[in-house]
């Protein structure tokens, strides 16, 4: 594999696995803890973060390098990053609400929240600190959209069977929850000594 390649895996899989941007960072919590109670549509949220992610990274990385930096208006980025992202995630919703009007109701007040999803906002912030390249950013929203989802399904899993459990009163809910957050955020650590960025 030539080395650019490896470098793309190398981003890609981290930032799956080692560098998880919801139980690493911590970033778009929110939406994880609010619509991870069934898996389809923990799996549609998924994707549409995904979508999002990936799609606002391909605009966002041009347009901080190709005429921000030249102009030397850095300090715009903030603000041009969650316009993208709110373009997108008016795309997605509408998309949502005309193809799969059931995804649309159960998503809710959610789905128009991905606009301000700080993972998304986050990744784009992380791709510009680090200096990635194009392809780099690519692959760097891919994998944390792609880890992003694999928590969200793997959380609305452990929720659907936790309904047939009993959990003490005070740890109903969000509590229970954020239990399983920090656990899962643990055992994803697990892999902290394989890959890192």
């Amino acid at each position: 594999m030539p080395f650019d390649l490896m470098n793309l895996f190398i981003i890609f899989f981290a930032s799956i696995f080692t560098q998880n941007v919801v139980l690493t960072y911590f970033l778009g919590i929110c939406p994880f803890v609010a619509v991870s109670k069934e898996i389809p549509t923990a799996f549609g949220m998924g994707m549409a973060v995904i979508f999002v992610m990936v799609m606002t990274m391909g605009l966002n990385w041009p347009i901080y390098h190709l005429i921000l930096v030249p102009f030397n208006v850095e300090y715009l980025q903030f603000l041009v990053f969650i316009i993208v992202i709110a373009t997108f995630v008016q795309i997605v919703e509408i998309f949502i609400d005309r193809y799969s009007p059931v995804l649309y109701v159960s998503l809710g007040v959610f789905l128009p929240l991905i606009t301000v999803n700080c993972a998304i906002l986050g990744v784009s912030l992380f791709a510009v600190i680090r200096g990635y390249s194009y392809p780099q950013s690519l692959s760097f929203a891919l994998g944390s959209g792609i880890g992003w989802t694999l928590a969200i399904i793997a959380m609305a899993g452990i929720r659907q069977k936790l309904q047939f459990s009993r959990i003490p009163r005070g740890l109903e809910g969000p509590g229970i929850t954020m239990i399983i957050a920090g656990i899962m955020a643990m055992a994803f650590m697990g892999f902290a000594g394989i890959i890192s960025l």
